[in-house]
């Protein structure tokens, strides 16, 4: 069996081929890993009184992202 390359995957492929290959443990922890980078910060807290500003901000910021 030939050595996978997980790093040169980027993060959809390596999840649609750890979903295909669930028994892969190898692929597993590279999947883990790469989530763990793309953890995404804390924007506000439930008490906060800006919180639904907070929320709508960062919505628009990211459907902007992903426009561009």
């Amino acid at each position: 069996m030939s050595q996978v390359d997980y790093k040169a995957m980027s993060y959809k492929e390596l999840r649609r081929y750890f979903l295909k290959h669930r028994e892969d443990q190898a692929a597993f922890q590279a999947y883990l890993a790469r989530r763990r980078e793309r953890a995404r910060p804390v924007i506000t807290r439930i008490d906060d009184p800006d919180f639904d500003n907070k929320i709508q901000t960062a919505i628009r910021q990211q459907l902007a992202e992903h426009r561009s």
